[in-house]
C-alpha cells in the first residue's frame, strides 16, 4: 500500500539568494512545493488537527530556514528544509522543489528527496513564548485591557474563567468541570466578537500557529483539558487553567486583571495587568 502524502503547493516567497553578484542586495521571488510522504499509523484516521502534521509546518519550515541567514545555493536551502520537516515525528519522506522565477524568461530551480536517513541534522526551531493573560470571568473596559496587552510586545494568549451566570447543577466532579469548560468557551466566543484583533483558538496546532504570527487569542479550553493527562480537574475561576496552560506553553509570565497569589511550586512569573 502507498504511503499517505502530504502537499504544499506553489508556496512563493521573496528572499535574497544566490551566488551571481548581480543576486547579491535584492530579493527574487522562490516558489516552494513540498510533497511528504507520512510514517505509516495504527488504527483507523482520527479527525484530530493536534495528531497529524500541519500544513502549517512546512511552511514554517521554509520560512524558518529562509530567515535563518543568506544563502548562495538553492541546494544548501533546500537540504536544510528537507531536514527540518524530517524533523517532525509524522514525516518519512519529502520531495522538494525550489524554483527562481525572476532569473529569465525561464525558471531555473532544484529538486531533492530525502528520508530521515540521508537528511542532515537542525537545530529545532526556538517555540514563542507567550504571554498568559488571566482575565477572570467578566472582562470590563475591553479596550483598555487590549491596549495593555498589545504594549506587552508578545503573543498573548487570553484564559477567562466561568462567567458569573446560572449554570446547570451538576452532580459529579467530572460534569461540573465540562459545564464550567463549556461555559468559558462561551465566555470567550463572546470576548472574541467585541475586538476584530481577537480570534478564538481550541487547539494546541492552533495556538501554536497563533503564537509565531505573534497574535493576541483566546482559548477555549475544553478541548485541550479534556484530551491531555495532567490537566487540571477544578476549573474554579480559571487561575488554575492559566497555570497549567502557561507551563505547558513555557510562558514568559503571567499576567492577571487582580493581584492573586501563586501557587508556591510555580516558577512562573505574576503580574497585574
Amino acid at each position: 500500500m502507498s504511503a499517505d502524502r502530504l502537499i504544499l503547493r506553489d508556496y512563493v516567497v521573496s528572499a535574497e539568494i544566490g551566488a551571481f553578484q548581480h543576486e547579491r542586495g535584492q530579493e527574487q521571488r522562490l516558489r516552494f512545493s513540498v510533497v511528504v510522504e507520512l510514517a505509516p499509523h495504527d488504527g483507523p484516521a482520527k479527525d484530530d488537527v493536534d495528531q497529524i502534521l500541519s500544513y502549517d509546518r512546512l511552511i514554517e519550515a521554509v520560512d524558518v530556514e529562509l530567515g535563518a541567514e543568506r544563502l548562495d545555493l538553492l541546494e544548501t536551502l533546500a537540504e536544510r528544509i528537507a531536514a527540518r520537516v524530517l524533523a517532525e515525528p509524522q514525516a518519512a519522506k519529502v520531495y522538494l522543489r525550489i524554483e527562481k522565477l525572476d532569473r529569465g524568461p525561464w525558471i531555473l530551480g532544484v529538486e531533492i528527496a530525502r528520508d530521515r536517513a540521508s537528511a542532515i541534522s537542525v537545530q529545532p526551531a526556538p517555540a514563542p513564548r507567550p504571554v498568559v493573560a488571566w482575565l477572570g470571568g467578566s472582562v470590563v473596559n475591553l479596550a483598555a485591557r487590549m491596549d495593555g496587552l498589545v504594549a506587552l510586545g508578545q503573543p498573548v494568549v487570553i484564559v477567562l474563567g466561568p462567567p458569573d451566570l446560572p449554570r446547570p447543577r451538576a452532580h459529579s466532579p467530572e460534569a461540573l468541570r465540562r459545564i464550567d469548560l463549556l461555559a468559558i468557551e462561551q465566555a470567550a466566543w463572546a470576548l472574541a466578537s467585541r475586538d476584530d484583533r481577537l480570534s478564538v483558538v481550541a487547539t494546541r496546532t492552533e495556538i501554536d500557529w497563533a503564537l509565531r504570527q505573534g497574535r493576541i487569542i483566546v482559548w477555549a479550553p475544553a478541548k485541550m483539558v479534556s484530551d491531555t493527562s495532567g490537566a487540571p480537574m477544578e476549573v474554579g475561576d480559571g487561575l488554575p487553567l492559566a497555570e497549567w496552560l502557561a507551563r505547558e506553553l513555557d510562558a514568559l509570565k503571567i499576567v492577571t486583571h487582580a493581584p492573586v497569589a501563586p501557587p508556591a511550586e510555580s516558577r512562573i512569573p505574576v503580574d497585574v495587568l
